[in-house]
């Protein structure tokens, strides 16, 4: 069991590791440098020419990890985990409940919800979001949404964003409306049926099968821009 275990995440982490990749390799700037370089000056045992692996590995002395980072390592596993089946595959996740909700947003991704789903689990997320490069699709993040803040943050050092009050139909198209009255019945952009209308929301973003070198919990991800026109 330990080496399925460890086997799902070694996938997991090559997938992610694709998709910094390839937003360095499309120039996402110096968000990408910057990732890279802290990743391998990080690497215990790498040394530079003038110092030795052993020196190199001296200079940085392990620190103790608390218990809240640990808890939260240990939630974010147990999400990848649940969710290996959609991370290189839209339709398991449409198969399993999830529809369009927002085409390309940029620097964050295509929205698919699972009207469904309820509540927050690390396993359950509401809200995939996705990156599509031609004709092949990647899970980047999950995303939550509430209509307060939370009271108590749902994951260790969780941040939040906000999505303003809008009109979505079915192919993904959305406006916003500050009222039902407010929705056009079609979408004006390509005449889509209207699907549904929310008011405000606070959302929480977690890349978790894509790296963010803005933050686990930021909004818009650097790596996610090479992909904005698909």
């Amino acid at each position: 069991m330990r080496r399925i275990i460890i086997a799902v995440l070694s996938i997991a982490l090559l997938t992610a590791t694709a998709c910094g990749a390839r937003g360095a390799a499309a120039g996402s700037g110096t968000h990408s440098a910057h990732s890279a370089t802290a990743a391998v000056v990080d690497q215990p045992g790498q040394g530079n020419a003038s110092s030795p692996p052993q020196a190199h590995a001296h200079q940085h002395p392990a620190t103790a990890i608390s218990a809240e980072t640990r808890r939260l390592a240990s939630l974010l596993a147990a999400g990848r985990l649940a969710t290996t089946r959609y991370a290189t595959s839209l339709d398991a996740a449409k198969a399993a409940g999830y529809q369009i909700l927002t085409r390309m947003i940029p620097d964050m991704g295509w929205h698919f919800l699972n009207p469904a789903v309820q509540g927050f689990d690390i396993g359950k997320p509401p809200i995939l979001v996705n990156e599509r490069h031609g004709d092949t699709w990647q899970l980047a993040a999950f995303e939550w949404v509430f209509p307060t803040k939370p009271a108590t943050p749902p994951l260790p050092g969780a941040t939040y964003g906000s999505f303003g009050a809008a009109c979505h139909y079915k192919d993904g198209t959305f406006v916003f409306a500050g009222t039902q009255d407010a929705c056009p019945k079609r979408s004006p952009e390509t005449g889509a049926a209207f699907n549904f209308r929310h008011p405000d929301l606070v959302t929480l973003h977690v890349w978790l099968w894509c790296p963010n070198p803005a933050g686990l919990y930021n909004g818009t991800n650097p790596y996610v821009t090479p992909f904005n026109r698909g």
